[in-house]
Protein backbone atom coordinates (compact mmCIF):
# COMPACT_ATOMS: atom_id res chain seq x y z
CA UNK A 1 0.00 0.00 0.00
CA UNK A 2 2.56 2.50 -1.17
CA UNK A 3 0.01 5.23 -1.86
CA UNK A 4 -3.05 5.81 0.27
CA UNK A 5 -5.38 8.69 0.97
CA UNK A 6 -7.86 9.43 3.73
CA UNK A 7 -10.77 11.78 3.45
CA UNK A 8 -13.94 12.50 5.38
CA UNK A 9 -16.71 10.19 4.19
CA UNK A 10 -19.90 11.41 2.52
CA UNK A 11 -23.27 9.63 2.29
CA UNK A 12 -22.36 8.24 -1.14
CA UNK A 13 -19.57 6.26 0.56
CA UNK A 14 -22.11 4.24 2.57
CA UNK A 15 -22.00 1.32 0.12
CA UNK A 16 -18.21 1.02 0.53
CA UNK A 17 -18.29 1.48 4.29
CA UNK A 18 -21.07 -1.11 4.61
CA UNK A 19 -19.04 -3.66 2.65
CA UNK A 20 -15.79 -2.85 4.49
CA UNK A 21 -17.53 -3.19 7.86
CA UNK A 22 -19.09 -6.55 6.98
CA UNK A 23 -15.80 -7.97 5.71
CA UNK A 24 -13.76 -6.64 8.61
CA UNK A 25 -16.20 -7.74 11.30
CA UNK A 26 -16.38 -11.23 9.79
CA UNK A 27 -12.58 -11.46 9.57
CA UNK A 28 -12.02 -10.11 13.07
CA UNK A 29 -14.85 -11.67 15.07
CA UNK A 30 -16.44 -14.36 12.90
CA UNK A 31 -14.50 -17.16 14.58
CA UNK A 32 -15.97 -16.14 17.95
CA UNK A 33 -19.54 -16.87 16.89
CA UNK A 34 -20.84 -20.41 17.33
CA UNK A 35 -23.43 -19.83 14.60
CA UNK A 36 -22.63 -18.56 11.11
CA UNK A 37 -26.32 -17.67 10.73
CA UNK A 38 -26.24 -15.46 13.84
CA UNK A 39 -23.07 -13.75 12.59
CA UNK A 40 -24.68 -13.03 9.19
CA UNK A 41 -27.88 -11.72 10.77
CA UNK A 42 -25.89 -9.41 13.01
CA UNK A 43 -23.61 -7.94 10.35
CA UNK A 44 -26.39 -7.56 7.78
CA UNK A 45 -28.50 -5.60 10.27
CA UNK A 46 -25.70 -3.67 11.97
CA UNK A 47 -23.80 -2.72 8.82
CA UNK A 48 -26.53 -2.31 6.20
CA UNK A 49 -25.93 0.35 3.57
CA UNK A 50 -28.99 2.27 4.81
CA UNK A 51 -27.73 2.23 8.40
CA UNK A 52 -24.27 3.34 7.35
CA UNK A 53 -25.72 6.20 5.28
CA UNK A 54 -27.87 7.39 8.19
CA UNK A 55 -24.86 7.17 10.49
CA UNK A 56 -22.68 9.20 8.09
CA UNK A 57 -25.43 11.83 7.87
CA UNK A 58 -25.72 12.04 11.67
CA UNK A 59 -23.92 15.19 12.83
CA UNK A 60 -22.78 13.39 16.01
CA UNK A 61 -20.56 11.11 13.90
CA UNK A 62 -17.46 11.67 11.83
CA UNK A 63 -16.44 9.05 9.28
CA UNK A 64 -13.22 8.86 7.31
CA UNK A 65 -12.61 6.49 4.41
CA UNK A 66 -9.20 5.27 3.27
CA UNK A 67 -8.16 4.36 -0.24
CA UNK A 68 -5.15 2.48 -1.57
CA UNK A 69 -4.86 3.96 -5.04
CA UNK A 70 -8.58 4.00 -6.02
CA UNK A 71 -9.69 1.02 -3.90
CA UNK A 72 -11.50 1.68 -0.58
CA UNK A 73 -9.59 -0.34 2.03
CA UNK A 74 -10.66 1.01 5.42
CA UNK A 75 -12.66 3.46 7.44
CA UNK A 76 -12.89 5.00 10.87
CA UNK A 77 -15.91 6.25 12.79
CA UNK A 78 -15.78 8.69 15.69
CA UNK A 79 -18.87 9.33 17.82
CA UNK A 80 -18.65 12.80 19.37
CA UNK A 81 -19.99 13.58 22.85
CA UNK A 82 -19.81 10.01 24.15
CA UNK A 83 -18.86 9.86 27.84
CA UNK A 84 -16.53 7.05 28.85
CA UNK A 85 -18.74 4.33 30.41
CA UNK A 86 -18.51 3.85 34.16
CA UNK A 87 -16.28 6.91 34.64
CA UNK A 88 -16.55 10.61 35.41
CA UNK A 89 -15.17 11.48 31.95
CA UNK A 90 -18.14 13.17 30.30
CA UNK A 91 -16.35 15.26 27.67
CA UNK A 92 -15.16 12.45 25.43
CA UNK A 93 -15.55 10.85 22.02
CA UNK A 94 -15.63 7.18 21.14
CA UNK A 95 -13.58 5.76 18.31
CA UNK A 96 -16.25 3.20 17.41
CA UNK A 97 -14.64 1.74 14.33
CA UNK A 98 -11.18 1.62 12.85
CA UNK A 99 -11.29 -1.05 10.17
CA UNK A 100 -8.70 -1.83 7.53
CA UNK A 101 -9.02 -4.80 5.19
CA UNK A 102 -6.87 -7.69 6.34
CA UNK A 103 -4.73 -7.74 3.19
CA UNK A 104 -3.83 -4.11 3.81
CA UNK A 105 -3.36 -4.49 7.57
CA UNK A 106 -0.60 -7.02 7.06
CA UNK A 107 1.36 -4.77 4.73
CA UNK A 108 3.86 -2.42 6.35
CA UNK A 109 1.71 0.61 5.63
CA UNK A 110 -1.34 -0.78 7.46
CA UNK A 111 -0.09 0.71 10.71
CA UNK A 112 0.66 3.99 8.95
CA UNK A 113 -2.94 4.14 7.81
CA UNK A 114 -4.10 3.79 11.43
CA UNK A 115 -1.65 6.50 12.46
CA UNK A 116 -3.07 8.74 9.74
CA UNK A 117 -6.58 8.16 11.14
CA UNK A 118 -5.30 9.18 14.59
CA UNK A 119 -3.85 12.37 13.14
CA UNK A 120 -7.28 13.24 11.70
CA UNK A 121 -8.87 12.66 15.11
CA UNK A 122 -6.23 14.79 16.88
CA UNK A 123 -7.10 17.73 14.64
CA UNK A 124 -10.49 17.81 16.40
CA UNK A 125 -8.87 18.67 19.79
CA UNK A 126 -10.98 16.21 21.78
CA UNK A 127 -9.91 15.91 25.41
CA UNK A 128 -10.62 12.17 25.86
CA UNK A 129 -10.89 9.58 23.10
CA UNK A 130 -11.85 6.06 24.05
CA UNK A 131 -12.58 2.76 22.34
CA UNK A 132 -13.60 -0.81 23.05
CA UNK A 133 -11.24 -3.58 21.99
CA UNK A 134 -11.64 -7.31 22.46
CA UNK A 135 -9.58 -8.23 25.52
CA UNK A 136 -7.95 -11.19 23.75
CA UNK A 137 -6.72 -9.24 20.70
CA UNK A 138 -3.23 -8.59 22.03
CA UNK A 139 -1.82 -7.36 18.71
CA UNK A 140 -4.43 -4.60 18.45
CA UNK A 141 -4.25 -3.75 22.16
CA UNK A 142 -0.48 -3.34 21.82
CA UNK A 143 -0.97 -1.08 18.80
CA UNK A 144 -3.28 1.21 20.79
CA UNK A 145 -0.88 1.22 23.75
CA UNK A 146 1.89 2.35 21.39
CA UNK A 147 -0.35 5.30 20.52
CA UNK A 148 -0.89 6.37 24.13
CA UNK A 149 -4.16 4.59 24.82
CA UNK A 150 -4.30 2.87 28.19
CA UNK A 151 -6.70 0.30 29.58
CA UNK A 152 -9.19 2.00 31.84
CA UNK A 153 -11.46 -0.95 32.66
CA UNK A 154 -13.28 -3.92 31.10
CA UNK A 155 -16.82 -4.02 29.78
CA UNK A 156 -19.06 -6.96 28.77
CA UNK A 157 -21.10 -6.94 25.60
CA UNK A 158 -23.59 -9.46 24.23
CA UNK A 159 -24.43 -10.13 20.59
CA UNK A 160 -27.22 -12.68 20.29
CA UNK A 161 -26.06 -15.70 22.27
CA UNK A 162 -22.42 -14.63 22.39
CA UNK A 163 -20.81 -12.77 25.29
CA UNK A 164 -17.67 -10.71 24.78
CA UNK A 165 -15.33 -8.88 27.13
CA UNK A 166 -13.81 -5.66 25.83
CA UNK A 167 -11.13 -3.47 27.30
CA UNK A 168 -12.10 0.18 27.46
CA UNK A 169 -8.97 1.96 26.19
CA UNK A 170 -8.61 5.71 26.65
CA UNK A 171 -6.32 8.45 25.40
CA UNK A 172 -6.17 11.86 27.02
CA UNK A 173 -4.83 14.86 25.15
Amino acid sequence: MAHHTIRQAVPEDAKYISLLAKINFSESFGNLFSSEKELRLYINEKFSEEKMKASIENSENIFWIAYAQTLPVGFAKLKKDMPVPDTHYKEAAELQKLYILKDYRTEGNGNQLKVDFFEEIQKLNIKHVWLKELHTDQRTLNFYKEHDFHKHHSHSFTIGKEDFVFNIMMKTS
